[in-house]
């Protein structure tokens, strides 16, 4: 059953691929823009897009600016959306690994 899943998840996470790699690009292009208005390193900015983007936290570093406040909420809105997508994903491949497994 397990095989199943995972072959399900792939076989989505492969479909919607273009999806997840232009959310990555998104999070780490903005995240980078927000740097840019903070005055953060390359390593600082990429970290702070993605642990805000993937809801872990808001707190190391945290923007300032008005635009950069701004440009957190667009971070925020694609994470939400990555996971959405792949919680979707695999929903999806579990639903599978069961009409396949006939309830075993």
């Amino acid at each position: 059953m397990r095989r199943i899943f995972v072959n399900g998840l792939l076989l989505g996470l492969r479909v919607v691929w273009p999806v997840l790699s232009a959310l990555i690009a998104a999070i780490a292009g903005l995240g980078l823009l927000t740097g840019v208005f903070e005055n953060w390193s390359v390593q600082e900015s990429l970290y702070f897009a993605f642990v805000s983007g993937l809801t872990i936290g808001y707190g190391d570093f945290s923007p300032r600016s008005l635009i950069g406040r701004t440009l957190a909420i667009a971070i925020g809105f694609c994470g939400i959306l990555l996971t959405a997508l792949v919680a979707a994903v695999a929903v999806q491949a579990l639903d599978a690994d069961r009409a396949d497994g006939d309830g075993e």
